[in-house]
């Protein structure tokens, strides 16, 4: 019966969507309904699938499920971005209810390597998380069937499945997209559905639905941990430690149904052989409870199992099993699609029907899974203990805001780490107490810890889903070193304090600070917001007894619109808000430059655009204003380029211009535009292949290195392999620093990490100080590049900049705020900002 039902549905698609689709359809046949328990449709107004589901009509329904049923407990666990609350409903016996911090307090003994525990007599827990990505929404939809089937299903079966088991369901990993796809899927449909795949319903307007506020890839954040949906999820991992972890995904329409495990060629080294065994295992569920619905599918092709940022391979690395569920995806109500006309009905049964054989296999694999979870740590405890490194420090000497923020990751992940007894210096590394951290090895996890520190340059496989690389420490531009004991290492901390800011003494001359701490560009828009004057450093000095690097800020008392005291009680906020320390000085003659040198340029207050719309990557777009807008307080206008020229730019300093789709950034005319508006005193800021758009129309000249290659001996169906293997999907690199140059203000040593992730190759220019920054020799650092690539970025530059009259142009080829968890390059945008006018 259910059989014909699909086939039903996939040849008569229009009359299944045209009516009313009862819940009927979703659920399991022979299955008796408390009813008691309220349907989706009793509470949100409308049949599952029949519209898609907001997100505040979803809450309202699980809100309303919990109290009705005593097999479920709602959590709220804070907001998003736009206010939206982050659900997770507990699910299980109203029994284990009762004794549910017993059972989860004697679960994380498994991952202490409790030899103690009998787990033939634990229930398992399995994490089951729905539409990270907004306008993949058939996973959020499938919630409400699945959540109410659990509080309402009757027998001896789902009884018994419920006393085993705590099921942790997440109904919306995204709130915010969520909510923003369904507004548009429910606005444009029609009473008569039209499968057309012109149609306005399957075509958003950007950014679309699949990303959170700020535009980001919220399946990328599960190790970087930075945003509120990431945080609020790591926290309910690590507090229960799951042994499944689900991910209910889509993907192109034409495609069918994917479950993992992926290429097995692609799997982390990290993860332990048995976790793919065990999810083929599980996979087998899958496949069963898909046959009998007559839905295609497949599994192990196309999607892998090796960044650890991701939902589904994130758990693997923690002694967990994560799956990932890809349904071909609809992208509204009903679609034409190559495997039949497809309705939104169809792909949310598909993905109710895998979360259901994810519990049955959880339910018949129950004490195998614990048994592999307990393995698991018991393995991480000897393999601890037979490191050769003891420990790792991190940290910088100079930012003290940037250590500690890596730190968090490491406080949200549950690892352990220490204050520095003392400062000292390792291999020519100095590592200040206060400013660093001790991280011993011997703890719950290592390979977490590896894989969060790890640089691996060796790959079997060079195609790669996502990045290969991802190098904490790297990223956040901090000095490490493995330790081989822990002398070096303080208490513990327990008690995690953010940095405080302070200013040092009172004066009636001048004030100053380094440009090195993280929050500088904070505390320096603070000040010309104020309308005070600030002034920067072109040298380095010396000045009662403290040396002070290029960069540093000047303010002086005199002549400014606070008096001197006022001026005092300012300061002192700017130093606390932005956890900075600001020096107060009693002369202006220094060893060096001297504070009236005409070597100490004007700041200005700036006035930040930035272009978005069509043509815009939004992942670029929203790590710009993320970075801009919650860490610096800085105003940015969202230029659309639908109206861009319109806009009078005058009213502005810079102007970003994220990567984007070549001349689809602007056309001609806004191009132009931009030319006289750097003509006239304005800074352009482009990302990436912004490096085509300015070559194009004639903003900066540019000398790109070509790649030759050439396919031979390479048969047809490997041609995608081939040229998959010459993408920089995501590698580190390093770069050597001109210190001087206002582009590498705040940076304490000579070289650098990037984050790359195209292959946009510039020759330098003939002059070396043109070249502040500059690829070495033999720069890769972590990550996979195919060996063509590594040739061509040897001694490239990625970074240019150009005068025009009396504005610049200034490229980077790389992403410097990449994931925002790539803090070690921000200021790279923000000297560009501040002291563009200066390069």
């Amino acid at each position: 019966m259910k059989l014909f039902n699909l086939l039903a549905c996939v040849l008569f698609g229009f009359n299944l969507a045209a009516q009313n689709v009862t819940l009927d359809y979703y659920l399991p046949d022979n299955v008796a309904y408390d009813a008691s328990i309220p349907k989706p449709s009793d509470i949100i107004g409308h049949e599952v699938g029949e519209w898609h589901v907001t997100h505040d009509k979803l809450v309202y329904y699980m809100k309303q499920l919990a109290a009705s049923s005593e097999r479920i407990t709602i959590e709220d666990r804070g907001n998003t971005y736009e206010g939206r609350p982050i659900l997770l409903l507990t699910v299980t016996s109203p029994k284990n209810h009762e004794n549910i911090e017993t059972i989860r307090r004697e679960h994380l003994g498994l991952s202490e390597g409790n030899s103690d525990l009998d787990t033939s007599k634990m229930p398992i827990v399995v994490y089951q998380g729905f539409s990270i990505h907004g306008n993949e929404p058939s996973g959020s939809n499938a919630s409400l069937a699945y959540a109410y089937h659990l509080a309402a299903a009757q027998g001896p079966e789902i009884e018994e499945m419920l006393n085993n088991m705590v099921i942790l369901l997440d109904p919306s990993f995204n709130p915010d997209g969520l909510q923003r796809f369904a507004y548009w899927a429910n606005v444009n449909k029609s009473q008569n559905l039209n499968p057309d795949k012109n149609e306005r319903e399957y075509h958003e307007v950007w950014p679309g639905g699949r990303t959170n506020h700020y535009w980001f890839d919220m399946n990328r954040d599960w190790l970087p941990v930075q945003l509120p949906e990431s945080r609020a999820r790591i926290a309910s991992f690590h507090k229960w430690l799951p042994n499944i972890l689900t991910d209910h995904h889509e993907m192109g329409t034409n495609s069918t149904f994917f479950f993992q495990p992926g290429e097995p060629s692609r799997v982390n080294p990290l993860t332990p052989r048995e976790n793919q065994e065990l999810t083929r295992e599980i996979g087998t569920y899958h496949a069963k409870a898909l046959d009998e619905i007559g839905s295609l599918y497949y599994s192990e092709e196309n999607y892998d199992d090796y960044y650890y940022g991701k939902g589904s391979t994130f758990p693997d690395v923690n002694g967990s099993i994560g799956i990932l569920f890809e349904q071909g995806s609809s992208r509204g109500h009903i679609q034409e699609s190559e495997n039949g006309v497809l309705t939104f009905p169809f792909t949310i049964r598909n993905q109710f029907t895998t979360a259901m054989s994810t519990v049955e296999a959880a339910k018949n694999m129950r004490t195998k899974i614990l048994d592999y979870q307990r393995k698991f740590y018991t393995d991480m405890k000897s393999e601890a203990s037979r490191s050769k490194a003891k420990a790792i420090i991190f940290g910088d000497n100079k930012d003290a805001s940037k250590t500690w923020h890596l730190a968090e990751i490491l406080k949200r992940h549950k690892i352990k780490f220490h204050e520095l007894a003392s400062d000292v210096t390792i291999s020519g590394k100095q590592y200040k107490k206060g400013y660093s951290y001790v991280v011993p090895m011997n703890q719950k996890n290592p390979r977490l810890i590896n894989a969060m520190f790890e640089k691996r340059t060796t790959f079997k496989d060079s195609l790669f889903y996502d990045v290969s690389a991802w190098t904490f420490p790297l990223a956040f531009n901090v000095d490490y070193s493995n330790l081989n004991s822990l002398s070096n290492a303080g208490p513990e901390i327990t008690d995690f304090k953010s940095p405080i800011g302070k200013v040092n003494g009172q004066s009636n001359y001048a004030y100053l600070f380094e440009w090195h701490e993280y929050y500088t560009p904070k505390a320096l828009n603070m000040i010309l917001e104020k309308g005070l004057r600030a002034k920067t450093a072109k040298s380095p000095f010396t000045l009662e007894g403290k040396k002070y690097d290029y960069g540093t800020i000047m303010i002086p008392v005199q002549n400014q619109s606070l008096n001197p005291t006022e001026l005092f009680n300012f300061l002192n906020k700017v130093a606390q808000k932005s956890a900075i320390t600001i020096t107060a000085v009693s002369t202006g003659l220094t060893q060096g430059i001297d504070l009236g040198s005409n070597d100490f340029d004007p700041v200005k207050k700036q006035r930040i655009a930035i272009l978005v719309g069509d043509g815009v990557r939004s992942y670029d777009a929203g790590e710009v204003w993320h970075l801009l807008d919650t860490r610096y307080d800085i105003k940015v206008a969202k230029l659309d380029t639908r109206y861009f020229n319109t806009v009078d730019l005058d009213k502005y300093t810079d102007l970003i211009l994220p990567s984007g789709w070549s001349d689809k950034i602007l056309d001609k005319k806004g191009a132009e535009k931009v030319k006289e508006w750097v003509k006239g005193g304005g800074t352009v800021i482009g990302y990436r292949n912004t490096a085509n758009w300015f070559k194009t129309h004639g903003l900066m000249s540019l000398d790109m290195k070509k790649d030759t290659l050439v396919a031979k001996n390479i048969p047809f169906d490997q041609k995608s392999d081939f040229t998959g293997a010459q993408v920089t999907g995501g590698a580190i690199f390093e770069a050597k620093q001109d210190r001087s140059h206002p582009i590498n203000y705040g940076y304490k040593n000579n070289k650098l990490a990037l984050f790359r992730n195209t292959n946009i190759y510039l020759n330098p220019e003939k002059n070396s100080y043109d070249n502040p920054i500059q690829y070495t020799g033999n720069p890769l650092l972590s990550g996979y590049i195919s060996e063509e690539n590594a040739e061509l970025i040897k001694n490239s530059v990625p970074f240019k900049v150009k005068r025009v009259d009396k504005g610049r142009v200034i490229l980077f080829t790389d992403n410097t705020n990449f994931r925002a968890f790539w803090y070690g390059t921000n200021k790279l945008l923000m000297n560009a900002i501040f002291f563009g006018p200066m390069m």
